[in-house]
């Protein structure tokens, strides 16, 4: 099975530019209910994952009171970005990636972001392929 199929695209996922502020990422973060989102350049190429951590470790070591509107999203992140997946991938490295995240950023082969693939969706899929085998060998036992 492709990763294709199971992409949520660009255009329903919530996002964020590495050149937001602070306060624009935590603001949207808190909106839509996430512990991690997507960053992107203004290009569209996928730089990495911010986190609720990531935030809490730049507001902890904020020098001023105008420190979120001011420090910008590439400034916070940390060294592990959460690697995307190819939209070539299989399922096999879809499932080892979202053992560890709630999502898997996918890019194209230029890089460019162009959707995610939820841990539910996974764990969806391969629910479903157990159920059919258990059919199978309980048809074949039939």
């Amino acid at each position: 099975m492709n990763v294709a199929f199971f992409i949520k695209p660009k255009s329903v996922t919530a996002f964020i530019y590495e050149d937001n502020t602070l306060r624009q990422g935590l603001e949207k973060m808190k909106h839509h209910g996430y512990s991690s989102i997507p960053v992107l350049a203004r290009d569209g190429r996928y730089v990495g994952t911010v986190s609720e951590g990531d935030f809490l470790w730049a507001i902890y070591r904020r020098e001023d009171s105008r420190y979120e509107e001011k420090t910008r999203i590439s400034e916070i992140l940390q060294g592990e970005h959460r690697d995307p997946v190819r939209i070539t991938a299989n399922m096999d490295e879809l499932l080892l990636k979202v053992m560890t995240q709630n999502y898997v950023s996918i890019v194209d082969d230029s890089d460019s972001f162009i959707g995610i693939v939820t841990r539910r969706d996974v764990m969806r899929y391969y629910y479903e392929k157990i159920k059919e085998i258990e059919a199978r060998q309980s048809s074949e036992e039939d």
